[in-house]
């Protein structure tokens, strides 16, 4: 994933559309919704909860939502659409049939919490968020601020165990025990997943695991935007390339399960 002396990657190519037994695990910001200047600034989208409700629909419940916000977050943007989903980086799940899994959240996240609270305190534009299993320091409102956050939170990381997960003009320090790629992994080793071929759609660094993850088991990571280093096989420009992509999948796998039948 290096690049030769700082050069460009190349945009990858657009990924193919008929993919027989496929699994999709699919980010939500930056590939199903929008960047947007505040977490909450986020919500539901007619499209969006159409393309999620008919891919769980035509790929028997093979599709799930794997993001960095927590499950109820997801149910929020998603208007309820994502049955099976991942939250919080993999550390929460709620499995095809229902069932929920979740990772005991550290005791070090409160004092995460409070030292992002106090270095926000005077910095306009910068934000904290608690998903209980992670703190978030959000800065894409005050750019600036960002080399003074990165160092507050690797110091503390270093100091709580807390894992650092940077992300779009957001640093998070969460629970350890769990990424975006042990949740694909995870999906995978369960019905209706089971045998299936793993595509991942993300657009930043923490769904690499996950491009990782799907590659390991025989499928393949799609990333979302800008080219840059990356794991995964294929590229979509942003956000409105990737609804359309999604509905002609959905289209080819519902003629496909019309042909089996």
């Amino acid at each position: 994933m290096s690049d030769a002396q700082g050069a460009v990657p190349p945009r990858l190519p657009h990924p193919p559309v008929f993919l027989p037994g496929l699994a999709l695990f699919l980010d939500l910001d930056g590939v199903l919704a929008p960047l947007a200047p505040t977490p909450d600034a986020v919500g539901p989208d007619a499209r969006r909860t159409a393309v999620l409700a008919r891919l769980t629909q035509v790929l028997q419940g093979r599709a799930a939502v794997v993001s960095g916000r927590t499950l109820a977050e997801i149910d929020r943007i998603s208007d309820g659409a994502a049955r099976a989903a991942s939250g919080v980086h993999g550390l929460e799940r709620r499995r095809d049939d229902g069932a929920l899994l979740r990772t005991t959240p550290s005791p070090a996240i409160g004092q995460a919490l409070q030292a992002f609270h106090d270095f926000a305190a005077d910095r306009p534009g910068v934000l904290v968020e608690d998903k209980g299993l992670s703190a978030g320091l959000h800065f894409r409102q005050a750019p600036t601020e960002g080399e003074a956050a990165k160092r507050l939170a690797t110091d503390l990381a270093a100091s709580t165990g807390l894992i650092l997960q940077p992300g779009s003009m957001v640093l998070e320090l969460k629970t350890p025990g769990a990424d975006k790629g042990t949740a694909v992994r995870a999906f995978m080793q369960e019905p209706p997943f089971l045998g299936a071929t793993p595509v991942m759609v993300g657009d930043d660094l923490t769904d690499e695991a996950a491009f990782e993850a799907a590659q390991a088991l025989g499928g393949f990571g799609v990333l979302v935007g800008a080219p840059r280093s990356t794991a995964a096989r294929y590229g979509l420009p942003g956000v409105s390339a990737v609804l359309d992509w999604l509905e002609v999948v959905a289209a080819d796998a519902q003629m496909e399960a019309r042909y089996e039948a």
